[in-house]
């Protein structure tokens, strides 16, 4: 497409106040039949000159794995084999979830033919995402025209939960007695743990640990040092039905849920346990329980696309579906919104998967519903809202009670508080040896 410039539209508005003059003037009469005969001839050779004009060739560089919420790097990068324009704005089509800055961008044509454009993108929505095609606007060699073009094919690119901070977190849950997040690292050993090596006695072992055979053969006191089990089994149950879409702020319950699940397969992978994960109330997929270096991988490009759904989440069907492809006695973690109107299939569930596991059912809560009772009733309504509220939380706090009361491990926090909570529970249960 060829549109007129700014040069052009202003002679072409000067034209056509002179015509004014000229007919109020015949003196005036022939220099703006000149002047319009001049500039008709200036923009019908730019224009034959811009349709002929060779577009560049243009690259886009951007990685096809992006952390969600993280700014990088984007570039264009183009490159004339003929004349090169005058004056060149550029705008790439960024997917619309992305946030972008450095665009449109204007190319100084002065100092070569080859050119790049750096911009920043930030993904704000996991998933399979498309840049379109780059838009330019180039203007004619002679600055009467702008084409406009459209180069470039469309480029796909891929944005995974944001992993790095999660295993940082992760790696101070494992190597320090109390992280800044406020993850907990407790000392293991004792009876039955797995045996991990003899070392001198320390003050604090008990009797029990003291290995006799070794210290009448040494001539000093020696410990037996013990580990927690390895190779245990977590199965992460997520589940990505509708009430998985509410939001307290930038992230959605799912999101929260997503990180919590792949920063407790870190810390249980690091532990030697092996992790899978099953998905219920929207696409199903399932990752069978194994323990490898690339299994958070796995795991990141299995869910990396999913979003909550608007289906109802059966959770009956997805213990006996869980039942049916674990067949060793696991962790089961339950990442989920409890609701009242869950209890009933809820509690079937995990009773069904107490028959061979452990069952932990972690339950994001609402903020609104800590910040309810001490915000002030100035209406009818606040009055009715902070009732319901009340009312709701009693309901959901039974649901909890009864499952606990069934033997279920449950967990109700925050979903900012979610991965860290999930964490400490799964290191208190292999203290506990409760696997």
């Amino acid at each position: 497409m060829i549109l007129p410039s700014r040069t052009l539209l202003a002679a072409l508005g000067v034209w056509l106040l002179c015509a004014f003059v000229a007919a109020w003037s015949p003196d005036f009469v022939l220099p703006w039949t000149v002047f319009g005969i001049v500039m008709g001839l200036w923009a019908f050779s730019d224009f034959w000159l811009a349709r002929w004009q060779a577009p560049p060739a243009m690259q886009r560089v951007v990685n096809s794995s992006l952390p969600l919420g993280e700014w990088s790097h984007a570039e264009l990068r183009l490159h004339w084999s003929g004349s090169v324009p005058h004056h060149v704005e550029m705008f790439d089509h960024v997917p619309a979830q992305f946030e972008q800055q450095g665009l449109p961008a204007h190319i100084d044509t002065r100092r070569g033919n080859s050119f790049a454009v750096r911009y920043r993108i930030r993904p704000l929505a996991r998933g399979d995402h498309l840049f379109d095609g780059v838009a330019l606007r180039v203007c004619s060699p002679w600055r009467a025209w702008q084409r406009q073009l459209r180069l470039g094919e469309a480029h796909p690119v891929k944005v995974y939960p944001n992993f790095a901070p999660l295993a940082r977190d992760a790696l101070r849950a494992i190597d320090h007695r109390q992280s800044q997040t406020g993850l907990l690292r407790r000392r293991r050993r004792g009876q039955g743990m797995d045996f991990a090596q003899l070392r001198e006695y320390r003050e604090g072992d008990s009797l029990r640990q003291i290995d006799w055979k070794a210290t009448s053969r040494i001539g000093k006191i020696i410990s037996r040092e013990y580990q927690e089990y390895r190779d245990q089994r977590i199965f992460l149950l997520i589940d990505c039905g509708r009430r998985m879409g509410a939001r307290d702020g930038a992230l959605s319950h799912f999101d929260h849920s997503l990180d919590a699940a792949l920063m407790l397969a870190y810390v249980g992978l690091r532990h030697g346990d092996n992790v899978g994960l099953m998905t219920l109330g929207g696409p199903e997929r399932l990752v069978p329980p194994q323990r490898s270096a690339g299994m958070v991988s796995r795991l990141l490009h299995a869910t990396y696309d999913l979003q909550p759904t608007l289906h109802a989440s059966d959770f009956e069907r997805a213990a006996q579906r869980l039942m049916e492809h674990e067949r060793k006695r696991a962790l089961v973690v339950i990442l989920t919104n409890l609701r009242d109107e869950d209890d009933q299939s809820l509690r079937a569930a995990t009773h069904l998967l107490q028959q061979r596991h452990l069952v932990l059912v972690a339950s994001l809560r609402e903020p609104a519903l800590d910040r309810m009772p001490s915000q002030a009733i100035d209406s009818l309504h606040d009055a009715a809202s902070a009732a319901a509220a009340v009312g709701y939380r009693h309901l959901r706090e039974a649901a909890l009670q009864r499952l606990r009361a069934s033997g279920v491990l449950c967990l109700d926090v925050v979903p900012e508080m979610l991965a860290v909570e999930t964490v400490n529970r799964y290191l208190a249960i292999k203290a506990a040896n409760m696997l």
